[in-house]
């Protein structure tokens, strides 16, 4: 399976400046800081991590709402991190994105027609047909194409973000971003949302990159996972691999907090609680990151960076002790059952 997407060394520092006529940098925030990782056409990408571990920001720098600070970003083969004008625009029609919030991502003043028929106005596609492609996207995402019409606060929040979905498939895009689409939603709703992408993604073959906190909605999306950490990924493998044996500490203390069903394997668990607060991004620490937090942390921790590369049992960790298999059971007593 060839890439639709090739990061590397991606870095994004948002500058922190004092002066009000002569303004000068005095620091930065590292939102991004150096990552490098591939989307397969066709596939779902899934990134986790804590709030404040640049997720939003690198689905920012793919679809270019915002410059890179440095790095390469290959869309179908072509560099795209400095385009700028015209090229530019027409990136925009083979990537789009599926906001957070439904509410806050609609314009309550537009029908939903002319916010379904928003991206063929800028493009200049569509003319005198514009209707009936918007009710075809409507009834393809599950609305009735008679509510076209109608204004954002006559639906429900799912039916908000079916909008939404429609919004983004209007320009036969190849690249989806949905940043964290189901979490404003009741949990009914996002099983139903979270199938309409699946079935979406089959349907016409896109490729999604899904950012989410939730742990249970990714395995249940996506086919690989990239865990990040205060602008890094610490750790990239496919969705069994890492959810099955992690290799990374702070993914090990991730999926240790996810709730489950069963009590034996509730009473079995072993819950790994990260000390203190996470480090300021504008002064991360040095060589690895994650080493004021990890209970595995050594004095090569504090030194030495740990580069992102395979461990045993598959997939990449950026870490000098990564989990053995016995410390993953413990965290995740279904790891030691069979696949």
């Amino acid at each position: 399976m060839d890439n639709l997407i090739e990061v590397r060394d991606l870095v994004k520092h948002f500058p922190i400046t004092q002066g009000i006529v002569f303004q000068k940098q005095v620091a930065a925030v590292r939102a991004v800081d150096g990552i490098s990782f591939d989307v397969r056409r066709g596939e779902t990408l899934g990134i986790v991590g804590e709030t404040g571990c640049g997720k939003s920001t690198t689905a920012k720098l793919l679809l270019r709402l915002i410059d890179p600070t440095s790095g390469s970003i290959r869309f179908d083969g072509d560099e795209i991190a400095h385009l700028r004008g015209a090229p530019l625009k027409r990136l925009r029609r083979e990537m789009q994105m599926i906001f957070q919030d439904p509410y806050s991502s609609l314009n309550p003043r537009k029908t939903v027609g002319s916010i379904i028929c928003e991206p063929f106005v800028i493009h200049g596609l569509e003319n005198g047909n514009r209707r009936q492609r918007a009710q075809e996207l409507m009834e393809q995402v599950g609305l009735n194409p008679e509510h076209f019409n109608r204004f954002p606060h006559e639906f429900s929040g799912g039916q908000r973000q079916r909008i939404g979905v429609a919004r983004a498939l209007a320009l036969k895009p190849k690249l989806i971003v949905a940043d964290e689409p189901v979490s404003a939603l009741d949990v009914s709703i996002q099983a139903q949302i979270l199938n309409l992408l699946s079935e979406l993604q089959r349907e016409l073959g896109l490729t999604l990159v899904f950012i989410a906190h939730d742990l249970s909605v990714v395995r249940h999306m996506c086919d690989r996972v990239a865990v990040m950490y205060l602008g890094s990924i610490v750790e990239f493998a496919e969705n069994e691999a890492l959810y099955r044996h992690p290799r990374h500490p702070y993914t090990g203390a991730l999926l240790s907090a996810v709730p489950v069903a069963d009590p034996h394997e509730a009473r079995s668990k072993k819950r790994q609680i990260l000390s203190g607060d996470v480090p300021s991004p504008t002064h991360p620490p040095p060589a690895c990151r994650f080493h004021t937090r990890c209970p595995k942390a050594q004095e090569l921790c504090w030194t030495e960076a740990p580069p992102l590369e395979p461990k045993e049992g598959g997939g990449m960790a950026a870490c000098h002790f990564p989990l053995s298999d016995a410390e993953a059971a413990e965290r995740i007593p279904s790891v030691a059952e069979p696949a």
